[in-house]
């Protein structure tokens, strides 16, 4: 983690913290927010766990999130952070955009989801709209009540009108169930997974059933698959023993 002291930093201020593994795009983004005198970057993280720790130690206004982080994802540091008390908005940052991930980004804590290439003056908008309070989705400003019903209303039309809980689909997994299915995406299979958690395989179905469910899939393949398009899990080949 690196951390930066400001120098004279005003009280309308908003301190910024980078959570991002590429080293490019995060001296881009320090370049790209420089510039502005309202918003100061008070620190860089490169994984999940170093952002939450920053987070405590340096309490940034808002945090540019990457969903594709070593150990721990965006999506587990969002739902962590939107759990604690007085902790930051989350604009959430992402190579792969659709509905389904907006939802699960959105419903994760987020305040905000842009693709990674977004345009600086943009970027440097959204900062300012969620550090007001404000929900941003695409070229969509909403207050919370307005994102309230908008995510109602992309819940039941990309859940599907037949449904029977619509409500039930793209809430965020457990810290859990994550690991489960980065386990399912290394090729584990149930048994596999249960020697190495120290849980039954019938609390591994059990968690199966579940993840199928938020993710609104029909079977582990298409779990693991989204997991992978979308930057949640990394395929680590050391995992099974052969």
């Amino acid at each position: 983690m690196q951390s930066f002291s400001g120098e004279g930093s005003k009280q309308s201020m908003i301190k910024v913290l980078i959570v991002d593994d590429h080293p490019l795009y995060r001296e881009g983004l320090l370049r790209a927010l420089s510039f502005e005198e309202d918003i100061e970057v008070v620190g860089i993280s490169e994984d999940g766990h170093t952002a939450i720790h920053a987070t405590d130690q340096l309490t940034p206004d808002v945090v540019l999130l990457d969903v594709n982080l070593p150990g721990m994802n965006g999506l587990q540091v969002a739902r962590r952070l939107k759990s604690s008390d007085n902790g930051p908005v989350v604009v959430i940052l992402t190579a792969h955009h659709d509905d389904e991930q907006t939802l699960h980004a959105m419903r994760s804590g987020a305040a905000a989801y842009c693709a990674k290439d977004v345009d600086a003056d943009t970027l440097v908008k959204v900062i300012r709209e969620v550090a007001n309070g404000f929900y941003v989705i695409g070229s969509q400003r909403m207050t919370h009540t307005e994102f309230l019903h908008w995510m109602n209303d992309k819940i039941e039309d990309t859940a599907g009108p037949y449904t029977a809980d619509a409500d039930a689909h793209f809430i965020p997994l457990s810290p859990r169930e994550m690991e489960i299915l980065q386990h399912v995406t290394n090729g584990l299979i149930n048994k596999e997974i249960a020697l190495k958690l120290g849980i039954s395989q019938q609390t591994v179905k059990n968690h199966m059933t579940s993840i199928l469910k938020k993710l609104n899939v029909n079977d582990r393949t298409q779990a693991a698959i989204m997991a992978l398009r979308r930057g949640w899990v990394r395929i680590d080949d050391g995992e099974r023993d052969y």
